[in-house]
């Protein structure tokens, strides 16, 4: 402000490029300059830190919300895990015990019984793994350019080998479509849509896999005919909690239960890949879950 006063009467004011402090209502001119100045100093400076503050309180509302997340996961994965753990703990003590009053047929079915649980656990502690890596940095998503079919084949091979007997229906492009992306964090999203409605869409007599593009985006849809998801649990399905609210029902069948820990795999997966994903029930029955990748722009050879 005094620098343009005095830049004011240097440069605008007669004699030109000459000070003049004797002029008409100077001292008016320098008070007003420093007035304005003042105010809009004082404007700043109280918007600046109104600005911190609402940061901070975003920052906390942020951290507020991811200790909420994990002590979610912490309680629906201590009490999920619980169940498989007894069960093979008890499977394996009445072999150890009194294996030799079972027959060979009833021996084998406990102790594939005892392989699924292990397995479940295996996948459940990959799942979390993930998910707490990529959270924390720890995993840097490096993206290389991945054929469309060879992801499919390669995800239909794994799950095939988990579910035999469960068909899945393919409907994908026609033309070669590249997509920038961490193959191996994909291919665990897939699965786990994939598992997901396997372990958990009552009823499902169709499992579908669609793949479309859509603009400059490549969208993932898996889709089936099964119980859908009540609507009070849409909103928190992909945070882990979504199993916590009130009316759940229990189930024996240890594999039933995920914590919702694979769809929070699936979330934070998409979303380091500046993706999105989504999920809504069917209007003719069952779920649909659908997550979209940006496709990488092709140049043309000359």
């Amino acid at each position: 402000s005094l620098f343009g006063v005095f830049f004011v009467n240097y440069v605008f004011t007669y004699p030109y490029m000459n000070f003049n402090f004797y002029l008409d209502g100077y001292p008016v001119t320098f008070i007003g300059m420093m007035l304005v100045s003042s105010i809009t100093s004082t404007t700043t400076t109280r918007f600046k830190k109104q600005s911190r503050l609402l940061n901070q309180r975003e920052k906390m509302l942020v951290e507020a919300e991811k200790e909420t997340m994990r002590a979610n996961l912490l309680r629906a994965v201590s009490h999920d895990i619980r169940t498989p753990l007894t069960t093979i703990y008890g499977a394996s003590t009445t072999l150890l015990e009194s294996g030799e009053n079972y027959t060979k047929e009833q021996r084998i079915k406990i102790l594939k019984g005892i392989q699924e649980d292990s397995d479940w656990l295996m996948r459940m502690v990959e799942n979390l793994l993930s998910i707490t890596r990529i959270d924390e940095g720890k995993i840097k998503i490096i993206k290389t350019p991945t054929v469309l079919d060879e992801l499919i084949d390669s995800v239909m091979v794994k799950f095939h080998k988990r579910y035999p007997q469960q068909e899945v229906y393919l409907d994908l492009p026609e033309d070669i479509i590249i997509i920038p992306m961490d193959a191996i964090l994909i291919e665990q999203v897939i699965f786990n849509l994939l598992d997901n409605a396997v372990l958990h869409a009552d009823g499902m007599t169709e499992l579908i896999l669609k793949v479309f593009v859509l603009g400059k985006q490549v969208v993932f849809e898996v889709s089936d005919n099964g119980c859908g998801i009540e609507k009070e649990r849409l909103n928190g399905i992909f945070n882990g909690s979504y199993h916590l609210f009130e009316g759940r029902t229990a189930s024996s069948d240890s594999k039933k239960h995920n914590s919702g820990i694979g769809l929070s795999v699936c979330q934070t997966i998409v979303k380091a890949h500046d993706g999105a994903i989504t999920a809504e029930n069917n209007p003719v029955g069952g779920a649909v879950f659908r997550f979209s990748l940006n496709i990488e722009e092709m140049k043309e050879s000359e």
